[in-house]
């Protein structure tokens, strides 16, 4: 809207500019040929006049002062040729040499006319009248400086009005734009708001009843939202937690069953084996379920402390059965970080079980600078890779890559990755690694 305002206004008043600028110049131009015009042939009048009085003819002195003379009454220059002999200007310092040749030789075979011409860079107005009675040629040459000077005064003005104009109406296009974008603006924040997950952001009343409108609906669509978000993570909480008691006991008694397997046929071994699997992959699930239900309603808080970052990495590959897979801490990245443990440790936990079910294990573990007071995590492997068009969703809950989808898994592990990540300020990722294979990576930030 400023641009267009800016434009429409530049367009307009170039128009205008040019149209007043050629009107005035037409106008100041014509008034003034009209008035050197009539000057000019009443001095050629009045030195008719004198030439046919004296008799015999005037000499050179004579033709001198009449010369001379007229130079009181002309505001330029006068130039005077009689009876062929040497022409006589009424000022030295403008010879004849500086009238236009064209039009001397015009009015010496019995012509008469006017032409704009310049000397040292002075625009000039020549007249030339013959007059055949006396057998003379008169001319005369009249400066056109105060003329021109007013033409570019004029367009001057012109152009700055232009100017003004356009910076005027930019201004208030852009005051426009802004009054009536503000809205839209107040309904963006909020929404993005909402997004980042300020359930409770609302937009303010409005005085105009439209807007209004739009506010209220808004609003309403926002509670709608909200109440059924609350509802479906309660309900995903309320079926886990309620979930936790039968689980408990049947993993209870599938561990007994399982303690007494020697005991068992074969087949009913093997039976027992995938009844083990699931009931352990469903308490997994479980719990996975009702931490994501605690982060959803945010009754999990971000418990920095100092630690000694190669020392945890250490303890957790250790604690979970991947003690000999390489360390790498890079030489930049300070000892001791402010990060929470625990979060930090379901992050490589998880990392370090999603390579070992769906990549045949982790080949390194690095932490890096990242930013100017971050770190970043990441857990190689030399899997399959995943592909570009699953690297975004495999972070979502419930998703799982091309590669894991005939494996066991509960499809929360990288989702779990990603809301920890979050909790301290970054994000995750995954990436190709030189070599082939996957390169899952953890941002953290304002950690050192």
């Amino acid at each position: 809207m400023t641009l267009f305002f800016s434009l429409t206004a530049l367009v307009a008043g170039l128009a205008l500019a040019v149209v007043t600028y050629g009107v005035a110049r037409n106008f100041l131009v014509d008034q003034r040929s009209d008035v050197i015009l009539t000057q000019a042939v009443s001095n050629a009048t009045s030195v008719r006049a004198t030439l046919l009085q004296q008799n015999p003819a005037p000499t050179d002195l004579e033709v001198g002062a009449l010369v001379r003379s007229l130079k009181r009454s002309s505001e330029g220059y006068a130039f005077l040729s009689v009876d062929g002999k040497d022409p006589l200007s009424s000022d030295a310092a403008f010879p004849g040499s500086a009238y236009p040749a064209g039009l001397m030789a015009f009015v010496a075979v019995g012509g008469s006319a006017t032409e704009r011409f310049s000397v040292d860079g002075e625009p000039y107005m020549a007249v030339g009248i013959n007059i055949p009675a006396a057998k003379a040629q008169y001319y005369e040459a009249i400066p056109l400086g105060d003329t021109d000077r007013a033409l570019r005064a004029i367009g001057t003005a012109l152009g700055i009005g232009a100017a003004v104009t356009t910076l005027f109406a930019g201004a208030l296009g852009w005051s426009t734009s802004r009054r009536l974008l503000r809205p839209i603006s107040r309904v963006a924040t909020t929404a993005g708001e909402i997004a980042s997950g300020g359930f409770d952001a609302r937009m303010a009343a409005e005085a105009d009843p439209d807007l209004a409108r739009l506010a209220k609906s808004f609003n309403y669509m926002a509670d709608a939202v909200q109440t059924r978000f609350e509802r479906e993570a309660r309900f995903a909480s309320d079926v886990s937690h309620e979930l936790r008691s039968p689980i408990t006991a049947l993993t209870a008694a599938v561990e007994v069953l399982d303690g007494r397997r020697a005991d068992l046929p074969d087949r009913t071994q093997q039976a027992l084996d995938v009844v083990v699997g699931q009931v352990r992959r469903f308490d997994q699930m479980v719990m996975d379920l009702l931490e994501l239900s605690r982060i959803d309603a945010g009754s999990t808080e971000l418990l920095r402390e100092q630690v000694d970052v190669e020392e945890l990495v250490s303890r957790i590959a250790q604690r979970y059965g991947f003690g000999d897979t390489p360390i790498e801490i890079d030489p930049q990245v300070s000892r001791t970080v402010r990060i929470d443990k625990l979060r930090f440790e379901r992050i490589l936990a998880n990392l370090l079980e999603n390579a070992s079910e769906h990549a045949g294990g982790p080949s390194r573990v690095k932490i890096e600078p990242h930013g100017r007071r971050g770190i970043a995590l990441s857990v190689d492997d030399a899997g399959p890779g995943v592909a570009r068009g699953e690297r975004v969703r495999i972070f979502e809950r419930f998703a799982r890559g091309s590669a894991a989808r005939h494996r066991v898994g509960t499809g929360l592990g990288l989702a779990l990755v990603a809301e920890h990540a979050h909790a301290h300020g970054g994000e995750a990722w995954v990436e190709d690694r030189p070599g082939g294979g996957a390169r899952f990576k953890v941002s953290f930030t304002e950690v050192v």
